[in-house]
């Protein structure tokens, strides 16, 4: 293929631009991205046969035990002068196992096993990398590629610690198959627990995992696994990339944490952080040989001014090595089954999203602005994943919107396979902070969970981690605030903020699940209307784990009306399980009545009616249905069982009438209660799901 840009060809962009065809001023700028990304391919091809050993550099670099038990050492650290290692297994000597150096900045060293055979460096001893300057400094460093580290109680700096063990646990499930409609629940191990401590990974597997089976939800998104010195970070600053955070367990409890997922029918992502990294240096990345560069991009380049944090070099070609392999990693020795890039913003653009406010004008995702590295290495994860497993999962956390993001990267686009949308949970926030219920506005509502681009698939989501953090708080406590801590007995009648606060968490979260996407999530606890916010132990709070916790227990508590909450999230996935609208093309919008507060849309042929009026219910309210027959209540906000007031006769059957309505060519006549959400589904229709 030729270099000229003018002679690539990009063999599905057509359809690209057939569905977007104000993007035809920009295709020299995809024809140019996609070049860049066939010549890395080359450029692996030759360098070195083809990116499946590049991206398996983890079974040569950091430690490797051979079949003869000798152990090969494996480094890259430009910079340095000298390396040496040193740990328990020769009592700290800093000088008597020197690497050699070899080409490109690579440093070597094996060492034999001992006289019995055994390898030199024992299962769970500590080692380090003694690296020296050309300064003339000493420095002591973790492997880059260290699989396991932990901290010492009353220490600060992590410790790389050799993770060989005798008998490791081996995954017996097989993954489940790509699903076609995500439900993922958004979940932290640490905070997985009532108990003001860390959690477990055994906790998650034993207390958490039946509860997301039980939930409906077919994929779990996790938080925080790639070891992060500083736990208040929430996982975004991390220190070691091979490394399955040690204060949670052992990489073999994390292993069986997902093999159980998977026993259960269960994907399980990866939180994956490769738009930064900790600024840490003795058991960070950061000055790994000394240099201010290595992995990253000098000063100031390489640091993000928000973060305070490191920002990779894309085109150095052993950080592509470090970076790829670190996905496979994840993907083989762990098996998860995707991952979510986070802060995929800050590497788009030279100007990482600081300051800029997003119009969604065109020319603001090409040009000068846009970092083409970093894009190119985004679309290179994503073409060796999905190469390599069909099924991967990627989603990308974007406030952007960068066109064709989720399109093929055989149309020039990204690769990836979903994008969060992120304006949705903002927009509930806004409402609840800023209007009046009388003040709602329909029509903006629906825009804001519509407004996605074409052929891009959407996770929806009505509240994250991000909306818990402290400074902000879970949409429960938004709506009810500190009548959740005395008012949510189901032994005493309602108070009137309760009562709204239960209705809207129902509403607010069906129709985001219902309209916002073609796949949901929920972050951890909330799905029972989980109380307060979240904040890590830091000095701020002297150290506290009260809010690094979720409250489970407050389910178990059956006159408590969370597991009311708790049981219609159960009950909506369960009825997306059974309808599939996820997977249907998006919502028909029928109506959105600014004087009624009334929403109506179908979709997969199940209609969805949405009454938000604060005290007005509606007999005999025409709505448009499409599809002609007999429809029966599938599920119903204002069911007792769900804190609601049983004001809807489910034995009810609704007939169409061949009166066309708001661009339907079908109507029927219902009762909506005032604060309610009803699913219809047509019982003359075979639903194959």
């Amino acid at each position: 293929m030729a270099d000229s840009e003018d002679n690539v060809t990009i063999p599905g962009i057509s359809r690209l631009l057939q569905m977007d065809p104000y993007l035809k001023p920009y295709e020299k700028d995809f024809k140019r991205r996609y070049e860049l990304l066939q010549k890395l391919l080359r450029q692996l091809e030759e360098s070195e046969g083809g990116f499946d050993l590049f991206t398996r550099s983890y079974w040569t670099f950091g430690v490797q035990r051979r079949p003869d038990n000798s152990l090969f050492f494996k480094e890259w650290a430009p910079a340095a002068e000298a390396l040496f290692l040193t740990g328990d297994f020769n009592g700290w000597d800093k000088f008597s196992h020197p690497y050699t150096k070899k080409e490109f900045g690579k440093w070597e060293l094996i060492l034999p096993p001992r006289h019995d055979k055994s390898p030199a460096v024992d299962h769970n001893t500590k080692l380090k990398v003694v690296v020296h300057t050309k300064e003339g400094e000493r420095l002591y460093r973790i492997s880059p590629w260290a699989k396991y580290v932990t901290r010492e109680e009353k220490s600060v700096i992590y410790d790389w610690v050799h993770w060989d063990p005798p008998q490791p646990y081996v995954q017996i499930h097989p993954r489940p198959k790509k699903a076609t409609r995500l439900r993922i629940y958004e979940a932290h191990v640490g905070i997985a627990s009532p108990e003001g401590k860390i959690a477990s990974y055994t906790n998650f597997t034993d207390n958490v995992l039946p509860r997301i089976k039980d939930l409906g939800y077919n994929c779990i998104q996790l938080m925080a696994i790639m070891e992060h010195a500083y736990y208040a970070s929430f996982g975004y600053q991390v220190t070691s990339f091979f490394a399955a955070s040690s204060r949670f367990g052992t990489p073999d409890e994390l292993k069986q944490l997902i093999d159980v997922a998977h026993s259960m029918g269960i994907s399980v992502l990866l939180d994956v952080v490769h738009s930064h990294a900790s600024k840490n240096t003795e058991d960070g990345l950061n000055r790994f040989d000394g240099s201010d560069s290595c992995f990253f991009h000098s000063p100031p380049r390489g640091v993000h001014s928000l973060w305070d944090s490191r920002l990779f070099n894309y085109s150095s070609w052993e950080v592509l090595r470090f970076l790829l392999s670190n996905l496979r990693w994840w993907m083989e020795e762990y098996r998860f089954d995707g991952f979510r890039f986070d802060g995929i913003t800050s590497m788009l653009y030279h100007h990482h999203g600081i300051g800029t406010g997003f119009s969604g004008d065109y020319s603001e995702y090409f040009g000068l602005q846009v970092d083409e590295d970093s894009l190119v290495y985004l679309m290179l994860s994503n073409h060796i994943l999905h190469t390599l497993n069909p099924d991967c999962i990627t989603i990308a956390e974007d406030v952007s919107g960068m066109p064709a993001l989720c399109r093929g990267v055989e149309e020039g686009g990204l690769g990836f396979d979903y994008r969060l949308a992120m304006a949705i949970p903002d927009k509930w926030i806004q409402i609840l902070k800023e209007l009046k219920d009388e003040d709602w506005e329909m029509g903006n509502i629906v825009h804001t969970l519509t407004n996605r681009r074409y052929g891009e698939k959407c996770i929806a989501y009505a509240e994250s981690h991000d909306q818990a953090l402290v400074g902000d708080k879970s949409l429960a406590f938004w709506l009810m605030d500190k009548e959740m801590y005395t008012n949510m007995s189901s032994m005493i009648p309602m108070t009137a903020v309760v009562d709204r606060g239960m209705q809207l968490h129902k509403m607010i979260r069906l129709l985001t699940h219902a309209l916002g996407g073609e796949g949901y999530l929920n972050f951890i606890g909330n799905e029972f209307g989980h109380p307060e916010w979240l904040d890590f132990p830091r000095e701020g709070n002297n150290q506290s784990y009260h809010y690094a916790r979720r409250q489970f227990n407050l389910l178990d508590m059956d006159h408590l009306r969370y597991c009311q909450l708790y049981a219609f999230d159960r009950d909506m996935n369960r009825t997306e399980d059974k309808y599939g609208w996820l997977a249907a093309p998006p919502a028909f919008v029928s109506a959105k009545h600014e004087g009624d507060k009334v929403i109506v849309f179908d979709r997969a042929n199940v209609l969805f009616i949405f009454n938000f009026h604060p005290s007005k219910s509606f007999q005999d309210y025409r709505v448009a249905v499409e599809v002609p027959g007999k429809y029966k209540i599938k599920l119903d906000s204002d069911e007792v069982q769900y804190g609601g007031h049983g004001r809807l006769d489910h034995n009810t059957e609704f007939f169409t009438e061949t009166q066309p309505f708001n661009g339907r060519s079908n109507s029927i006549r219902v009762y909506i209660p005032c604060r309610t959400a009803i699913v219809l589904a047509n019982e003359e229709i075979d639903y194959c799901y």
